[in-house]
């Protein structure tokens, strides 16, 4: 069958079929914003399915014949950048005189496409403002799509889902108050601190199951995403640094000491090597680093950081001891929501260290601690510690020790401290 025959066919299966059923995301995606609306993020992450929630929104307003959906991973499809016209020729030719700008265009992991880019420029500057594009890798990177698309396009981070969601598409309600309720909340945070929010392991009771199908998702990202997006030669290598990485989750990783590492074992590679690694693994949302917080640019950007895996299922996975550390997969889980909340985020270690500080555009907003169990008196008063001298230090009178259940608000040498309960602080509004 010719190409331009089986675009065709694409587009007129989706016109015909149903959208899937999906439970809807907290994110939302604005509609004719006259922008190229880019979502990127790790893989399985659900970005086809918010795609389909904003189609939902859009059919409120428009008919289903306006709306092209590409699926680039479709295997039918082997198209380059030049044949990507033949987009706009198969829609003409299944609806003839049915004006192209009045259409939206939905390109679903378009970055398999070599060129792309090219293509969307001049679908956008001379076609139709309606595009939307999704990616999982480092093609599709917010400075990749500024650079590339020029100020035309607003990018949306993509991450598993939230605690707030996952308890949505579960549907339990957040109140710790009725005991059955709060049976069912931690009931929940206790299979997603060690099963992760990846959308797809939502009904999947079957433990070794769940293991298979993430480790399936890490070996994608491990061959495609990164061996042969970056064209990594030496594999080995590159296994040892990733299980090193995701063994130093919410702690600080040094390059040099796995480089050390890997040359006792015999392992050889090159120090920049490793950095590159670590520039990968970020750049495909597999990991993410936070700097030491300092007024000194040069100890932020030189100074050793704290790793965090995008999920704490694909982590256990990984590194099966992960999950019997309940603290480590709570500051895991605090740190992405976080992120989904968009502040800058540092550690602080300066003779006593705090896990998060976090600070917008007016400057620092908080200073964070992340403990499973406070009730041991010789544990508070740590973490107290660690709260009142980081607020000295920035000049703040107030702080958040993150618990797992333990609720309070407690004064310490003119520092109001919240004791925050885990559910409370990851569905907080």
């Amino acid at each position: 069958m010719k190409k331009k025959e089986i675009i065709k066919s694409l587009i007129k299966d989706f016109h015909h079929k149903t959208l899937p059923e999906f439970s809807p995301r907290a994110i939302s995606i604005p509609l004719n914003l006259n922008k190229i609306i880019s979502l990127i993020g790790v893989r399985r992450s659900g970005k086809t399915y918010l795609l389909y929630q904003t189609i939902e929104s859009l059919l409120k307003q428009t008919e289903k014949s306006n709306i092209i959906f590409i699926n680039f991973e479709d295997e039918r499809l082997d198209i380059t950048g030049i044949e990507l016209d033949l987009i706009l020729q198969g829609y003409m030719e299944l609806y003839p005189g049915r004006p192209l700008e009045s259409c939206y265009f939905f390109f679903d992991e378009i970055q398999n496409v070599p060129g792309w880019e090219k293509f969307i420029r001049r679908l956008f500057d001379t076609v139709s403002k309606h595009i939307y594009l999704t990616g999982s890798n480092a093609r599709m990177l917010s400075t990749e799509i500024a650079t590339s698309l020029r100020g035309r396009s607003i990018s949306y981070e993509v991450y598993p889902l939230s605690f707030s969601e996952y308890l949505s598409f579960k549907g339990i309600p957040l109140d710790l108050y009725v005991s059955e309720t709060k049976g069912a909340v931690y009931n929940a945070l206790e299979t997603y601190l060690v099963s992760g929010g990846f959308p797809e392991l939502l009904d999947v009771e079957d433990n070794d199951v769940k293991n298979r199908i993430l480790q399936e998702y890490f070996d994608v990202m491990l061959f495609r995403d990164l061996v042969e997006r970056y064209e990594i030669k030496n594999l080995i290598a590159l296994k040892f640094f990733l299980k090193r990485l995701f063994a130093s989750a919410t702690k600080q990783v040094s390059i040099n000491r796995i480089y050390n590492d890997l040359k006792s074992a015999g392992i050889k590679t090159g120090k920049n090597s490793l950095y590159d690694f670590m520039r990968m693994a970020e750049s495909i949302f597999l990991v993410h680093t936070i700097k030491k917080y300092s007024p000194k640019i040069s100890i932020q950007e030189f100074g050793e950081r704290k790793v965090f895996v995008i999920d704490n299922g694909l982590l256990n996975a990984v590194v099966f001891q992960f999950s019997a550390d309940t603290g480590k997969a709570m500051e895991q889980a605090v740190f992405w929501e976080l992120k989904r909340r968009k502040d800058a985020i540092y550690f602080l270690k300066n003779g006593f260290e705090c896990d998060f500080i976090t600070v917008s555009a007016g400057g620092i907003k908080n200073i964070i601690q992340v403990c499973h169990d406070i009730s041991d008196p010789y544990t508070l008063k740590r973490e107290v510690k660690g709260i009142t001298a980081a607020a000295k230090k920035l000049g703040l009178k107030k702080g958040t020790i993150i618990t797992y259940d333990e609720q309070d608000t407690i004064q310490e040498n003119d520092v109001s401290i919240d004791i925050v309960p885990l559910p409370i602080f990851l569905c907080e509004k």
